[in-house]
């Protein structure tokens, strides 16, 4: 009687890398008997919250690096950051506040602001409308 190939691989003990190659799927093994009340799920090498320094939080932007061999960029003076970019978070008016505002005396943010909120509120109510049709 012959035997199929994968039965026979799996009588033999191969590697992770050869199984790969034949294209025979690997199961994982039981490590050994753990605490009652133990959950698994968690690796034992990642490090935990309390290990990560004060110091070391407020020098360096965690989980930001997206290259494999890269590390993670490191917090520079405020000096070093462009002015823009401090007034990206900066609160914009909503649009019924500056519905209330004349035009004319709008500065051109808010009056870039106030065509791009208008604009968006009169698609929403187009929707709308043809949607109850």
């Amino acid at each position: 009687m012959v035997m199929s190939c994968t039965r026979l691989l799996r009588r033999i003990s191969i590697t992770n890398e050869a199984a790969q190659v034949m294209g025979i799927r690997g199961y994982a093994v039981a490590g050994g008997k753990t605490k009652k009340g133990s959950r698994g799920g968690g690796s034992g090498d990642a490090p935990t919250a309390s290990v990560l320094t004060k110091e070391l939080k407020s020098t360096t932007v965690f989980g930001a690096n997206i290259l494999k061999d890269g590390a993670d960029p490191k917090i520079m003076p405020d000096s070093d950051y462009p002015d823009w970019l401090r007034h990206l978070l900066d609160k914009r008016p909503p649009l019924s506040e500056l519905r209330r505002k004349d035009t004319e005396t709008l500065s051109f943010d808010d009056l870039k602001c106030f065509v791009k909120l208008d604009n968006r509120a009169r698609i929403k109510e187009n929707i709308a409308l043809r949607a109850k049709n």
